[in-house]
């Protein structure tokens, strides 16, 4: 009972990152009609922004999550101007063939300018666990679960409470109607793909200080994600965020009854079940509404 107590809490801590990486990229999908490609390259920029404020530049812990955070942000906002924009329009296939290429070149730029061995990042929470009852929770872990899901919460306010999160919604339901109706689509495109780009980031510097940082991490981060959207139904905000508690929960009890080396495959499995059962995913709704 005590190790399923502490598989549960393991869970929450993973859950929140996998939220976030799932919300960015089925917000990028719903309102663009684009698969972001690059959303695990964005997730690896995330975390060596994070190593570079933190141990190359000296720059407070805390600080240095909302530079990463802001770096993402930029990143995509250039990548949407830059790539998507001029393209806007085309064949969905020109559009994955461009993402699939940026995305190359972020992985190797990575590579390219910090090498390919393993990074840490340094954190300034004591080692020494907190121990509540038979569960042991690092100050870490715990730091990351509140900040992911302050995020989720401040993404989810920000399209449900704010008129640039009116706007996102207008095109998700209908960009040429939204259009007609004075909502500027092409600003509601760059800002929703540097929100998207943004969260992927924020995964990346969330788990960098947990794990270590190394050019090739956002290439299962990026299977992953797809897993979550599949999971939760392309374009379901709220379907995204369960399914990263999900895919979390099934990892960790793969890892914990089954064997630690089937931790990655067990999500997986979960996946293909529920594409059997459901192919539109477990909280797919009739029609796409934000």
């Amino acid at each position: 009972m005590d190790q399923l107590i502490q598989h549960l809490v393991n869970t929450l801590i993973l859950g929140g990152t996998y939220a976030l990486l799932g919300i960015g990229l089925t917000l990028i999908f719903g309102i663009m009609n684009v698969v972001n490609f690059t959303h695990g390259a964005l997730y690896t920029v995330g975390a060596y922004v994070m190593y570079l404020a933190v141990a190359a530049l000296g720059l407070n812990f805390f600080l240095a999550l909302p530079v990463a955070i802001l770096g993402g942000l930029l990143l995509g906002a250039a990548i949407e101007l830059l790539l998507l924009r001029p393209f806007r329009g085309s064949d969905i296939d020109t559009t994955m063939l461009v993402m699939i290429g940026a995305g190359i070149v972020l992985q190797s730029g990575t590579l390219w300018i910090f090498g390919g061995v393993a990074k840490a990042i340094p954190s300034p929470f004591p080692e020494a666990p907190l121990q509540l009852g038979p569960v042991s929770v690092s100050w870490l872990r715990l730091f990351v679960l509140g900040a992911a899901l302050a995020l989720i919460v401040v993404t989810y306010a920000l399209i449900n409470r704010t008129k640039l999160g009116l706007a996102m919604r207008a095109a998700f339901q209908d960009a040429d109607t939204a259009a007609l109706m004075g909502v500027n689509v092409r600003l509601v495109y760059t800002a929703t793909f540097a929100l998207g780009s943004s969260l992927a980031a924020a995964a990346g510097a969330l788990l960098g200080p947990v794990y270590v940082v190394f050019p090739q991490m956002g290439g299962l981060a990026e299977l992953k994600a797809f897993a979550i959207v599949i999971l939760g139904g392309l374009g379901n905000l709220k379907g995204a965020a369960i399914g990263g508690f999900i895919l979390a929960l099934a990892e960790e009890l793969g890892a914990g009854y089954v064997s630690s080396g089937y931790r990655d495959a067990m999500g997986f499995l979960i996946i293909i079940a529920v594409l059997l059962y459901k192919p539109t995913g477990l909280f797919a709704k009739a029609e796409r509404i934000g």
